[in-house]
Order: C-alpha cells, then structure tokens, then sequence
C-alpha cells in the first residue's frame, strides 16, 4: 500500500523543520514547496543523505511545482515573511494574506481532498482566510496555535517545579498572541492542578511568559523567529489526523457557537483525527476567563476586518 503524503509549503525555517519533524515520524512520505529554485531541492536532499542515520524510511522531495502536492492527505502551509525593520502590521498582513491565498487556490487545484494545517502567521487570520478561500469546511482547516503555547506554558511549569515535563499537561486558548488565554485551573502535573502547586505570582509570572514566549525568542535571535517547537506542533497535529489518534489538542478552529462565539477562529480544544476537526470540546471555564476568551476573539475578529479592508 502507497504511504501517506504530506506537503509542506514554504521550506524556511519552519517549513524545513516540519518537514524534517514529519519524515523522522515515519508516517508519510514528504514534499516540500517552495518559490526559490533548488532551496527545497537541496534541503530535501540533505535530509535524505542523513536518513540513513536517523532511521528515516520515507520519501522526501522538495519541488518549486505545485503539481507535486498532489494526492496529499495533509497539507501544512508555513509560507509568508516575518516582520522586517520599518513594515508595518498592515504590511505583514497584507503580504502575508496575499501569499497564503495564492497558496491556498494552489492547494485547492492540486490537492482539492486535503486537509490544511495553517502555520503562516498572524495565524488565526491566515486560518480563517485559508477557509474561506478553499472552501473546504470547517473540518478541514485547521490552524496550529493552541499545541505550540501549551506547550511552551508546560515547557515553563516543568522547569519552575523542576519535574520532568512528560508529568505536564497544560492548556492554553484565545487567538496566537499577546490575548491567549493559559488556563491554570486545566494545567497539571500528574493530574494535580498547578494551583495546587504553585503560589499566584509563580502562576501569573508563567502565564506571561507563554504570552510572550514568541517574542522572547525573536529578541533572543535578532534576526528570525522560533522554528523548532512550531515545526513539532504542527508534525504532532499532522501524526493525529493521518494515524486517526483522535489526540485532543487545543486548535485554532471555526466556532459555530462554542464558547459563546461563532463566525470567527480561535483557540479550543478539538479531537483531531482522520476526518481532520472532528469534536470541539467545550471547557467548563470561570467567568474571568470567558471574558478574556471573547476579547482575544474579539481582537482576532478585528484584524479579520482589518485583512479584508486591505485585499479590497
């Protein structure tokens, strides 16, 4: 029986590393898009020299042809550019909206019965704007936020309660960005709640580190953003869908009345399965943090009007 197949669009940091994430799973051959001639070619090419090494036994192409994504069962979409010195907001968003959805009629011609994880940022935006422009469903497109802070907010309980971070559950809604929402009350170790563990200010002081924790990595390297843990996130969603585990993840997804929101995507937690969003799961949450959920959703919401007024 053929493997399964997974295109990666965009072979940039992130996208390389996703790719590389994904082969190391052994689930899926993988192909790589990207615009720059023999930039996915020679990156395909060296992670198949070490292969080898690494147990990989799957196919890895890179491509500067979209004809190449067909028959994929995932699609993850990294393309775009990062904010560079003098570009606005305005500017990345417009940009950026431009290239996913060049990408996304791309995906719909070569790929039309695939399943798409979003990367690009601002990523709730890219999400809802892959939605509306593939046409594919509310199941089938997908955007990875809410695995990448949860686990960045588990990466931070660990190392504050010095216990291994397998024993950490946490998570986190809201949009990607400064209005997420962490949730303590949902947040464990060993099936022990962090408010049990840990004083406020120790609570409070994590939260706002996963709130920035992007941020923090973009100063730290001056010249880029994360890549590592975004790539694992989105290979972890990708694992999900294509082995059918029916892995409950926080996701940026579209609400149809969940949570007291609809017409928008945000955070929650989902079942991710073959089918893509299978379940939305609704989290009994506190009055303070429903109120913060509807305002990161409502920040999400304006910068949705805010794209569209720029592609008019």
């Amino acid at each position: 029986m053929a493997n399964a197949k997974v295109a990666v669009i965009g072979a940039g940091n992130v996208g390389a590393t996703t790719a590389l994430s994904l082969a190391q799973l052994n689930i899926a051959d993988v192909v790589m898009t990207d615009i720059v001639e023999g930039m996915p070619q020679g990156k395909a090419l060296d992670m198949l020299e070490m292969a080898p090494l690494l147990g990989i036994d799957v196919t890895i192409t890179g491509t500067n042809d979209y004809k190449d994504i067909a028959g994929s069962n995932v699609v993850v979409v990294t393309a775009g550019i990062a904010r560079k010195p003098g570009m606005s907001r305005d500017d990345l968003l417009k940009t950026n909206a431009t290239i996913v959805a060049g990408v996304v009629d791309n995906v719909v011609k070569n790929a039309p019965d695939s399943i798409i994880v979003m990367v690009s940022n601002p990523l709730d935006v890219m999400t809802y704007l892959a939605y509306e422009r593939s046409g594919f469903g509310k199941k089938r497109v997908v955007g990875m936020a809410g695995v990448l802070d949860s686990v960045r907010f588990r990466c931070f309980i660990a190392m504050e309660l010095g216990v291994s971070v397998r024993e950490v559950s946490a998570m986190v809604l809201g949009g990607h960005g400064d209005s997420m929402v962490p949730l303590p009350a949902y947040s464990t170790v060993s099936g022990i709640p962090i408010v049990k563990l840990l004083p406020k200010e120790a609570i409070d002081r994590m939260i706002a580190r996963t709130q920035n924790a992007g941020g923090e990595i973009v100063a730290l390297l001056k010249t880029g953003s994360a890549y590592y843990a975004p790539a694992a996130a989105a290979a972890a969603m990708v694992e999900s869908i294509l082995l059918d585990q029916k892995q409950l993840l926080p996701c940026c997804v579209k609400l149809e009345g969940e949570y007291g929101l609809s017409d928008v995507f945000v955070g929650v937690p989902v079942i991710l399965g073959k089918e893509g969003v299978e379940k939305v799961i609704e989290l009994e949450l506190s009055p303070e943090d429903s109120e913060k959920l509807k305002k990161s959703a409502g920040h999400v919401r304006s910068t949705i009007d805010q794209m569209k007024k720029l592609m008019a």
